[in-house]
């Protein structure tokens, strides 16, 4: 018996709370996934527990489209401690759909190449620490991070 759309994301948010850690399971799949309100159909990004519009807390997950165009973006120079070894580097928002936007590392691109309004899509990698110091420092986390498309 084929299972509907709704059914299953019905069972996905019965298993992943709305939360950043929630999100972050999806990303460690290989997923960006939003909360989309079954009340009001507002969609969240990152995910809330609860509606910001309607305040309803009936909520499903939805796939978000994994490229978009980038509203803007800044270059890090003095990075905190995590990130020195990377700097300079470069963040950005990108608007991936449906009105949604989404803060992000861009790689693989020179900062004097980045352009507002360029393609980027997502795509992820995987965290390891090397030592336990550093792993209670920052969540261990599968990262996205934005590309050129």
């Amino acid at each position: 018996m084929l299972t509907s759309t709704r059914e299953v994301e019905t069972k996905m948010s019965e298993v992943r709370a709305f939360t950043i850690d929630g999100f972050y399971k999806f990303v460690s799949e290989g997923k960006i996934m939003a909360a989309k309100c079954s009340a009001c159909g507002a969609t969240m990004l990152p995910p809330k527990p609860v509606c910001t519009k309607c305040y309803s807390k009936d909520l499903i997950w939805v796939a978000v489209p994994n490229k978009g165009n980038l509203l803007t973006y800044t270059v890090i120079h003095v990075a905190p401690k995590q990130f020195e070894a990377q700097a300079p580097y470069s963040i950005g928002i990108v608007k991936l759909g449906q009105g949604l936007q989404l803060l992000g590392m861009i790689r693989g691109v020179e900062p004097s190449q980045i352009k507002i309004g360029m393609e980027l899509a997502v795509d992820f990698e995987k965290t390891s620490n090397k030592t336990p110091q550093e792993a209670d420092q920052w969540p261990q986390w599968t990262r996205y991070y934005f590309k050129p498309a």
